[in-house]
C-alpha cells in the first residue's frame, strides 16, 4: 500500500468520523429544541440544515475541536421541557437554562455528560425529583436548581461530586433529612436549602465541611443540635424558622436539653440507599485481570512482530494527517470566532466563553472588555494599580444581564438622574444591588475612572456596603457596580413613621445605629487604619441601609471619585435641602472631613426624633436636655435618658456652625465606646 493510498484512506475515515460525530450532535440539538420550544418562537435559528459552530445557533458555544460545548438560553420565554436526548452532547461543560417556563423532570441520562461543569436550571417550573444518577458527573463544579417544584428528598450520590463548590436547592418542596455524604465535598462552599420541608437535624460531617462558606438552611423542619463548627461561618450560617433547632453560641438559639441531643452524623430518616448496611460498590469482576501464561504471552508477542515496524509508519503517517487536519480546523473555526467579536454589543457569555477558550476560567472574565471601553486592557500600564486585584472584581455584562433578568422592572430598586439600582442574584445564589451608571457620568480620563475604581475596591469594613465588582460594557455605554444586597432599606423609611406600622425603632437598635455609622465614617477618614483619608460627601438617612440584624451600612462611599463633578454637584443639591450640607461649604465650595461630620451630627438627630426634618426645635431641646422636644413620641418614653443626653450632646456638637469646633469622627467613636450602655 502506498503512502498517498494510506492519506486518502485515512482522511476519507477522518471526514466520515467528524460528520458522523456533527451530526449526530445535531440531531440531539434539534431533539432539544423540539422539547424546549414546541412552538418554534424562541430559538427559531436553531435548524436541520444549519451549523451549530458556524455562529447561527443562538445560545450555542462549540470548543476547539468544532464541538458543542455550552449552551447558554437564560431568559428566553423558553415552556418546554428539557430532553433525553441532551445526553449525545458528550463534550458539553455548560448547561444554561434558567429564568425560563420549562417543566416535567430532569431526564437520567443527564448523567452521561461527563464533562459538564455547570449546570444551571433555577428559576423554571421543573418538577419531579434530583435524578441520583447526577453524582456520576464528577466534574460537576455548580448546581443550579433553585426556585422550582421539585420534590423528594436529596440523593445521597451527590456526595461524590468531588469538584462541587456550589449547590442551591432553595424555594422547592424537598422533604427528608440532609444527607450526611453532603461533608464528603472538600471543595464545597455555598449550600443554600432553605425554603424547603427538610427535617431532622444538620450533620456534623457537613458542618465539618473545610471550604464552607455558607450554608442557609432557614425556613424549613429541622431540629436538634446546631454543630458547633458552624459558628466560624458567622452571618453565612442562616437558620430563621426551624423551630426545633438548638444549640449554645448561636445568638437566637436555646441551649439543648438531653433529648435534643440528636446524632447529627445520622440524621432520620436515613435517605434513600441508606440501610445500614455495607453496599457493594465494586462489581466482583471489576478488578478481575486476566493472566497469561509465559508461553502464550511469548507466542503473541512473536505474532505481533512482524507488523510492527508496517504499524509503526502507519501510525506516524496518520499523526501527521491528523495534526494538520486538527491545525486547519483550528484556524477556521479561530478565524469565526474572532469575526464575532468585531460586533460593538456582541453578546458571547462568560460561560460559554469557558468553553471556547479556557475548561476552569474565571466566570468574572469579561469577553466585551476587548471590544471597546475597557480603563484595564491588557498591555496598559497604570503605575501604582494592581491589574490583579482588578480582576477579581471584573464581572462581565451576561452576568449583570442574568443577574437582573435582563433590567426588569420586577427588580428595580430605585432611580436617580444618573444611575438604576437593581435587585439580582448572582451565579452562586448570592443576592446582590447593581447599580447602572452612564458612561457618560463617568470620569471620561481612564487614569481619573481607575483611580476612582481603586477606591471603591479597597473599602472593606462591617458598616460599609460591601462592593462585589464591576462590568464596563460598550455596548450599553453603562458601568455597573454589583453590591452586596442590604435587606431591609435605608434608615430613612424608619423616619416619619406612624406608631404601630412595624417600622419604629427600639432605642437600643437606634443607639447602636448611631455607633455603626460612627464606625464607617471614621474608617472612611483613615482613623487607626493604614489608608489614606476618604471623605463621603453624601451622608445622609438615604445612604445609611440596615441589614437583616439592624446593623447600618453606609452606601456609595468612594462613589464621587468615579462620577463627573457635574453629577456630584447636582446630587448633592438634595442633601442640602435636607439639611445634611456643612453650612461653610456655601463659602468654601470645598468638602473636608468635618463636613461628614457635621452631616453625622445631622443624622444623629433624625434617629433620636425619628423625624426627616431637623428643626431648631429639636436642636434648641437637645441643648437644653428636654427630651420631650427631641426624643421620638413613639418611644412611649422607652429610652435611657444618661444615654440620650449623651447622644444630643454629641449631635449638637457635631452640628455647630464652626468646622473647627466640631469633634472629629475618632473622638465620636470613642465617645460612644466611654458609655458602657451605648456598646
Amino acid at each position: 500500500m502506498t503512502l498517498a493510498v494510506i492519506l486518502f484512506t485515512f482522511f476519507v475515515f477522518i471526514s466520515k468520523e467528524t460528520g458522523v460525530r456533527a451530526n449526530s450532535e445535531l440531531i440531539a440539538l434539534m431533539d432539544m429544541k423540539a422539547a424546549l420550544d414546541p412552538e418554534d418562537k424562541y430559538i427559531s435559528s436553531w435548524t436541520i440544515n444549519g451549523d451549530p459552530c458556524g455562529g447561527s445557533f443562538e445560545g450555542v458555544a462549540c470548543n476547539e475541536k468544532g464541538q458543542v460545548a455550552n449552551i447558554s438560553l437564560q431568559g428566553k420565554g423558553l415552556h418546554g421541557k428539557l430532553s433525553s436526548s441532551v445526553a449525545g452532547l458528550k463534550n458539553l461543560t455548560g448547561l444554561y437554562l434558567h429564568y425560563n417556563s420549562l417543566y416535567g423532570e430532569i431526564p437520567r441520562e443527564i448523567a452521561n455528560l461527563t464533562e459538564l461543569s455547570d449546570l444551571y436550571l433555577n428559576v423554571n417550573n421543573f418538577s419531579g425529583e434530583i435524578p441520583p444518577e447526577i453524582g456520576n458527573m464528577g466534574n460537576l463544579q455548580v448546581l443550579q436548581l433553585c426556585y422550582n417544584q421539585f420534590t423528594g428528598s436529596i440523593p445521597t450520590q451527590l456526595g461524590t461530586l468531588k469538584k462541587l463548590n456550589v449547590l442551591a436547592l432553595q424555594s422547592n418542596k424537598f422533604t427528608g433529612a440532609i444527607p450526611a455524604s453532603l461533608g464528603n465535598l472538600g471543595v464545597l462552599m455555598r449550600l443554600d436549602l432553605s425554603f424547603n420541608h427538610f427535617f431532622g437535624s444538620i450533620p456534623t460531617k457537613l458542618a465539618d465541611a473545610p471550604l464552607l462558606e455558607a450554608l442557609d438552611v432557614r425556613n424549613n423542619s429541622l431540629s436538634g443540635n446546631v454543630p458547633l463548627a458552624l459558628k466560624r461561618l458567622n452571618d453565612g450560617f442562616l437558620y430563621g424558622n426551624n423551630l426545633g433547632l438548638c444549640g449554645a453560641g448561636f445568638m437566637y438559639l436555646q441551649a439543648c436539653n438531653d433529648s435534643d441531643h440528636l446524632n447529627p452524623s445520622r440524621p432520620e430518616p436515613f435517605g434513600p440507599g441508606s440501610s445500614g448496611m455495607p453496599s457493594r460498590e465494586i462489581p466482583e469482576t471489576a478488578n478481575l485481570q486476566l493472566h497469561c501464561n509465559q508461553t502464550r504471552c511469548s507466542n503473541s508477542s512473536k505474532s505481533h512482530q512482524a507488523s510492527v515496524v508496517v504499524g509503526t509508519v502507519v501510525v506516524t503517517v496518520a499523526l501527521l494527517a491528523m495534526g494538520i487536519l486538527s491545525f486547519t480546523q483550528y484556524r477556521r473555526r479561530k478565524q469565526k470566532l474572532g469575526s464575532s467579536f468585531e460586533i460593538s454589543d456582541s453578546r458571547l457569555s462568560t460561560d460559554q466563553a469557558k468553553g471556547v477558550y479556557r475548561k476552569n476560567g474565571s466566570p468574572l472574565i469579561s469577553l466585551e472588555y476587548p471590544n471597546g471601553w475597557d480603563p484595564l486592557a491588557d498591555g496598559r500600564n497604570f503605575i501604582g494599580y494592581e491589574q490583579d486585584v482588578f480582576q477579581n472584581f471584573r464581572f462581565n455584562l451576561d452576568e449583570v444581564e442574568t443577574a437582573t433578568q435582563y433590567f426588569s422592572e420586577v427588580n428595580l430598586l430605585g432611580k436617580s438622574n444618573f444611575s438604576a439600582t437593581y435587585k439580582g442574584i448572582l451565579r452562586d445564589g448570592s443576592v446582590v444591588a447593581i447599580k447602572s451608571i452612564s458612561k457618560s457620568s463617568c470620569k471620561s480620563e481612564e487614569t481619573e475612572f481607575l483611580k476612582g475604581l481603586n477606591i471603591l475596591t479597597s473599602l472593606r469594613h462591617e458598616n460599609l456596603v460591601r462592593l462585589r465588582g464591576f462590568c464596563c460594557s460598550r455596548g450599553r455605554g453603562e458601568c455597573f457596580l454589583i453590591y452586596d444586597f442590604v435587606p431591609n432599606g435605608s434608615l430613612l423609611q424608619y423616619l416619619d413613621v406612624k406608631d404601630g406600622d412595624g417600622h419604629v425603632l427600639e432605642w437600643s437598635t437606634r443607639v447602636s445605629i448611631v455607633k455603626g455609622i460612627a464606625k464607617g465614617i471614621s474608617f472612611l477618614h483613615g482613623h487607626k487604619v493604614k489608608k489614606p483619608a476618604l471623605i463621603h460627601q453624601n451622608i445622609k438617612a438615604e445612604k445609611v441601609l440596615v441589614d437583616q440584624r439592624c446593623n447600618p451600612l453606609l452606601a456609595d462611599s468612594g462613589l464621587q471619585n468615579l462620577l463627573t463633578n457635574d453629577i456630584v454637584f447636582s446630587a448633592l443639591k438634595a442633601s442640602a435641602a435636607m439639611g445634611y450640607l456643612a453650612p461653610e461649604y456655601t463659602t468654601t465650595g470645598r468638602f473636608t472631613e468635618k463636613s461628614d461630620v457635621y452631616a453625622f451630627g445631622v443624622i444623629v438627630f433624625q434617629v433620636l426624633s425619628g423625624k426627616r426634618k431637623v428643626t431648631s426645635l429639636v436642636r434648641l431641646g437637645a441643648e437644653a436636655c428636654r427630651f420631650q422636644d427631641y426624643i421620638d413620641p413613639n418611644l412611649h418614653g422607652r429610652f435611657f435618658e444618661y444615654e440620650a443626653s449623651k447622644l444630643a450632646r454629641i449631635a449638637w456638637l457635631c452640628t455647630n456652625e464652626s468646622p473647627v469646633e466640631r469633634p472629629t469622627m475618632e473622638a465620636v467613636v470613642q465617645e460612644l465606646g466611654n458609655c458602657s450602655s451605648c456598646l
